[in-house]
């Protein structure tokens, strides 16, 4: 009846406003009421109203399109299934501090950085979003959010100062192209950097602080203001360290945490700026004694609330710390020895919460860089069995940093990789590395090399019958580069030691020299085919191995091609294959040397001998006194 009074263009415009504010008051009750109103088409209804020329109907329209638009059950997508409505709601912000401070609130509910699918509302024109279209930052900015926002930012009211904030903190969030432009904009003279600064300052309110100090890190992290800015190192940075202490709200401790995580992440100096600033690693540990007594809060509501979220606190807590610790060595220790931190991080592996458990797994392996902790710490805390729990049915998500943790578990320095092995990790490696997931591939793979490093032949065979050499084959001719370059690296610590390289090569042979013929015809970078010039040389090492190589001449012909090729590299690599085929000592070296001779590889090795890359002319020279000998 409602939504019915209020698109009859035959009622008085009061009657219609009435009714605007009434839906309004229901949307702001349960998350059944929204859908409800949902069900209803309210979405369209309330979008026609705007076209109204009056005032009041506009402004009650869009506090119900706000409400409605905050509620977490409305798809945000729905503003963006008719491209004029955008382009209205930026006509509208000019009308009063109402519509701007609605506007805005809309606006920043419903920017989303991912590529949202058309919502499929036939009945209405030009969907402005298709499965592959653009997302909604892209959207905002091109019909002109930046400038038709940008001059909010001075009103006189508050509110409307803070939606305009809170609608730039969304706009920028990992979008170089709106922090680009943001950064050159003016308003009254003052650029909107200088603003956000001021709007930073102690004496505004926290949330404006926070909000100008995300605006500055999105900002930063897309490139369009330095690291080492003063604006970041003097004002965004110490802010978000203020924002962690204990006498900020819950909310407030947990953005400044996770936005300074953010905003340091990638940064070394900034991580070491942070790690002095305020003692902030002791005042982290707070963030998992929450709360620190009952009757520290008298607010029993407030209380209750806290309760239920403070695992929001360890998982700000583990997101910053793993950030903190992402670089340097002494701020890792420090971490470690803030009180009971291992014990801290094990326990968040097997929190409820997947956030936590995620940020968890991120605090280990940021801390897990460390060859010290590995030696110390990781080994006293026994944290490869947590984690080898973490990674038998995780989300990919989890699963994907909890297997680059494991590679650096499985070093060989590591004293955990030992009873990581006896934990079967080689099966559950070489399932990793049947992943569609790319991440997860080169992960499997590269922990499967880690653990293959100088290990006993046992090892070396249980890798080769757990991957198969289908899967094999199947990671060699891989499209991502990553995968191929870890999968030869995998085969280069297979072929290690002469029994090793003598064993692996009478059991598997002839699928190796088929996968290395494959490598060096492929289309590959020079750093692909130089790892497979290396296999080659290894093999060559080899007691009986090197037979497989003299006896097939296409490889040796390939050998020959990349002894003169206009790559050192190249070159060099295909150099160590001759210098191990033809040694002296070895048995029956005569033969192979007559059989390379024949094939110009001594007319070859003369030229190199003085070519002007020392390393090259030393190579061929060494190579040259063994025919000599």
């Amino acid at each position: 009846m409602l939504l019915y009074l209020l698109q009859q263009e035959s009622s008085s415009t009061e009657l219609r406003t009435e009714c605007a504010v009434v839906l309004g008051s229901l949307a702001m009750g349960t998350e059944n009421n929204v859908k409800s109103l949902l069900d209803c088409h309210i979405i369209p209804a309330l979008l026609q109203g705007l076209l109204s020329p009056d005032l009041k109907f506009i402004e009650a329209c869009l506090r119900c399109l706000r409400t409605i638009f905050i509620s977490p059950v409305t798809p945000e997508d729905l503003l963006y299934t008719d491209s004029s409505v955008i382009s209205h709601l930026m006509g509208l912000l000019s009308r009063s501090r109402y519509t701007q401070e609605y506007i805005c609130q809309i606006f920043s509910h419903c920017c989303k950085l991912q590529h949202w699918h058309s919502c499929g509302f036939n009945s209405l024109p030009q969907p402005l979003l298709c499965a592959n279209g653009p997302d909604h930052q892209t959207i905002l900015f091109n019909y002109g959010a930046v400038q038709n926002i940008a001059h909010l930012l001075v009103s006189t009211s508050n509110k409307v100062r803070m939606q305009a904030l809170k609608c730039f903190s969304v706009l920028a969030f990992e979008n170089p192209q709106v922090s680009m432009t943001l950064v050159n904009v003016s308003v009254d003279g003052e650029l909107l950097p200088q603003i956000f600064v001021k709007m930073l300052q102690r004496d505004k309110p926290i949330e404006m602080q926070l909000t100008s100090a995300k605006c500055l890190t999105s900002m930063c992290r897309a490139g369009a203001i330095r690291t080492d800015d003063p604006c970041i190192v003097l004002k965004t940075l110490p802010c978000l360290v203020r924002m962690c202490s204990k006498d900020r709200l819950l909310e407030e401790r947990v953005e400044g945490a996770e936005t300074l995580a953010y905003l340091i992440e990638t940064d070394v100096e900034l991580q070491r700026m942070a790690s002095i600033t305020d003692h902030l690693i002791v005042m982290l540990a707070d963030y998992f004694k929450y709360p620190s007594s009952v009757s520290a809060i008298a607010d029993i509501k407030r209380l209750d609330h806290d309760l239920k979220h403070a695992h929001e606190l360890r998982q700000a807590a583990f997101k910053l710390y793993a950030s903190l610790g992402a670089n340097d060595e002494d701020i890792r220790k420090k971490i470690i020895e803030t009180e009971n931190m291992m014990d801290r991080i094990v326990n968040g592996l097997s929190e409820s919460s997947i956030k936590v458990r995620l940020a968890a797994v991120r605090c280990l392996h940021s801390l897990s860089r460390s060859v010290q902790q590995l030696r110390t710490s990781f080994q006293d805390h026994a944290v490869w069995k947590p984690l080898m729990k973490v990674l038998q049915n995780a989300p990919n998500e989890i699963l994907v940093v909890a297997s680059s943790t494991l590679c650096n578990l499985l070093l060989e320095f590591s004293p955990s990789k030992e009873p990581i092995l006896e934990s079967g990790a080689i099966e559950l490696l070489c399932s990793l590395t049947q992943s569609e997931n790319l991440a997860l591939r080169v992960n499997g793979i590269w922990a499967l090399m880690n653990m293959a490093f100088q290990a006993e032949q046992k090892i070396k065979s249980d890798i080769l019958r757990g991957l198969s050499t289908e899967q094999l084959f199947q990671l060699l001719s891989d499209s991502d580069v990553n995968v191929l370059m870890k999968t030869l690296g995998l085969l280069r610590n297979l072929l290690s030691t002469r029994p090793h390289i003598d064993h692996i090569m009478s059991t598997h042979g002839k699928q190796i020299m088929q996968a290395v013929t494959l490598i060096l015809e492929g289309e590959h970078n020079i750093e692909v085919k130089e790892q497979t010039l290396c296999i080659l040389a290894n093999i060559a090492d080899g007691t009986t191995a090197k037979e497989l190589i003299m006896t097939n001449d296409d490889i040796l012909q390939k050998i020959k091609y990349y002894m003169s090729h206009s790559n050192a590299k190249l070159q060099l690599a295909a150099m160590f294959c001759i210098s191990n085929l033809i040694w002296n000592e070895e048995e029956g070296s005569q033969e192979r040397q007559d059989k390379l001779r024949d094939m110009g590889i001594v007319d070859i090795l003369h030229k190199l001998s003085q070519s002007s890359d020392p390393n090259l002319c030393d190579k061929a020279k060494t190579a040259l006194q063994q025919y000599l000998a």
